[in-house]
C-alpha cells in the first residue's frame, strides 16, 4: 500500500483554489446539513440524512392506509422502504405505466395523491434555515466572493433544500440558478446553455430539483417554475430518482446535468465533492465520462470518516473502486486516501513550519478530515485569511 503525505496534497489543494483563473466548483451533497452546528444537541442534526429522513416520514404517513400499502408492494420488489429515494422512483415508476388503468392495485390518482403526500413531507421537515451566520455554508460563500475570478464559481447541488440560498443571499452574493423573472420566475434554458449570465455571478445548479420549484399548468401546457416562497400544498419538483419524466420535468434536469459534464470538461477545471457518497450511478457516469474525455480536469471527494467501517468493509465502495480506475479522481477519507489510482494511508513525510497546513493534519495520525464539510469550510476560511494579508502586504 502507497503512503500519502498529508502536508504536500494539502498545499497542492491551497495552491489551487487560490488561483483566480481556475475553473472551481464544489459539490454540495447529502451529508453537508449534518455539519451544520446547531444551538442545542436536541435539535441537530438541522436536516436529518437519507435515512433518518425516511424513518420520520414513514412515521409521519403512519396512518395513510394507501402509503402503506405502497410500501408493502416496494418490499415485494426487494427494494427498501427505508430509503426515501427508493420510495418516490417506485412510486414514479408506477405513474408512468398507470395512465387509464391500475398497476398493483393503485390507479394513477392514488399515485399522484400518494406522491403528494410523500413530497409536502420531504418539504415540511427540510423548509429550514441556517441557525446562525458563521456555518460551513456561510464560509463557503465568503471564499467565493473573497477575491474576483476569471471564471464564475459553479455550485453543484444533489440537496433539494434552500441552505445554500440562505447563505449567498444573506451574504449578498449575486448567483443565478437558471430561472429568470421575479413575479413568476421561469426556467431560461438558453441562458443556462449559452452561459450568458455575467461571470460576476456564481452559478447554482441544483440537479434534484427544490423545494421551492412548482410545477403548474398554463393553458394545457405544464411548465416548471421558481417561487420565492415555499408553499407546502404546491406541486413540488424534487426528483432524488432518475426516471424518464414527461418533458416539462425532464428539460431541468437534462440541462443541469449537461452542465456538470460541461464544467468537468473545461481545461484544468477542479470539482469538490463534499456530502456525496457515489450511490447515484447517473451522476457517476457523468462524472467519469466527463473525467475521461478532459485528462486535465481533477474531481476530488472528501468522504467523511475512515476508509474501513470494521472487518475491513469499505464505506464507500463505489467511490472506491471508481478512482482505483481514474487517475483524475482523488479520494480523501480521514485515514486514507486514493490519490493517482492508488490506495495508501495518510503519513506526514516531509517537515514544515506552515500552522496554516498542520492545523488540518491530526499530529497523533497523520489523519486528514476535510471529509467533514465543517472542516473543509474552515479550511477555506484560513486560505480567505491568507488573501488578506497578501494584500495587506502589498
Amino acid at each position: 500500500m502507497s503512503l500519502h503525505d498529508p502536508i504536500r496534497h494539502l498545499e497542492y489543494l491551497r495552491q489551487s483554489l487560490s488561483q483566480d483563473k481556475k475553473p472551481i466548483g464544489f459539490f454540495i451533497s447529502a451529508g453537508c446539513p449534518l455539519a451544520v452546528t446547531m444551538p442545542t444537541k436536541e435539535e441537530w442534526p438541522l436536516i436529518p440524512d437519507v435515512k433518518n429522513l425516511t424513518d420520520w416520514i414513514n412515521k409521519e404517513l403512519i396512518d395513510n392506509e394507501k402509503y402503506q400499502n405502497l410500501l408493502l408492494e416496494l418490499e415485494k420488489t426487494k427494494k427498501d422502504k427505508n430509503n426515501i429515494e427508493d420510495i418516490l422512483s417506485f412510486i414514479r415508476g408506477l405513474q408512468q405505466v398507470s395512465e387509464g388503468g391500475e398497476v398493483r392495485g393503485f390507479s394513477e390518482s392514488d399515485l399522484n395523491e400518494i406522491e403528494k403526500a410523500v413530497c409536502q413531507k420531504i418539504v415540511q421537515r427540510i423548509y429550514v434555515s441556517l441557525p446562525d451566520t458563521q456555518t460551513p455554508y456561510h464560509k463557503l460563500v465568503k471564499w467565493i466572493s473573497s477575491i474576483d475570478r476569471e471564471f464564475p464559481t459553479e455550485i453543484f447541488t444533489t440537496n433539494y433544500d434552500l441552505l445554500m440560498e440562505d447563505a449567498l443571499d444573506y451574504l449578498e452574493v449575486p448567483y443565478f440558478d437558471g430561472f429568470v423573472g421575479s413575479r413568476k420566475s421561469f426556467f431560461d434554458l438558453r441562458a443556462v446553455e449559452d452561459n450568458s449570465i455575467s461571470k460576476y455571478w456564481t452559478r447554482l445548479w441544483k440537479i434534484h430539483g427544490s423545494i421551492n420549484w412548482n410545477q403548474l399548468e398554463v393553458n394545457g401546457v405544464k411548465k416548471i417554475y421558481r417561487s420565492s416562497e415555499v408553499k407546502l400544498e404546491a406541486n413540488h419538483l424534487i426528483y432524488p430518482s432518475h426516471l424518464k419524466y414527461e418533458q416539462s420535468r425532464k428539460m431541468p434536469y437534462l440541462a443541469l446535468i449537461d452542465q456538470l459534464n460541461r464544467f468537468i470538461r473545461e481545461k484544468s477545471s477542479l470539482l469538490i465533492l463534499s456530502g456525496y457518497s457515489f450511490n447515484d450511478e447517473h451522476l457517476n457516469d457523468t462524472i467519469i465520462n466527463a473525467l475521461k474525455a478532459n485528462p486535465s480536469a481533477m474531481v476530488l471527494a472528501f468522504m467523511f470518516d475512515t476508509y474501513f467501517i470494521k472487518d475491513e468493509i469499505e464505506r464507500y465502495p463505489n467511490a472506491n473502486k471508481l478512482a482505483k480506475d481514474r487517475h483524475n479522481l482523488n479520494i480523501w477519507t480521514f485515514d486514507k486516501a486514493i490519490i493517482g489510482t492508488n490506495l495508501g494511508d495518510w503519513k506526514v513525510q516531509k517537515t514544515t513550519d506552515d500552522n496554516d497546513i498542520k492545523q488540518f493534519i491530526t499530529p497523533e495520525d497523520g489523519s486528514v478530515k476535510l471529509g467533514d464539510f465543517s472542516v473543509f469550510a474552515d479550511f477555506l476560511k484560513m486560505l480567505i485569511g491568507n488573501k488578506k494579508e497578501d494584500k495587506d502586504d502589498k
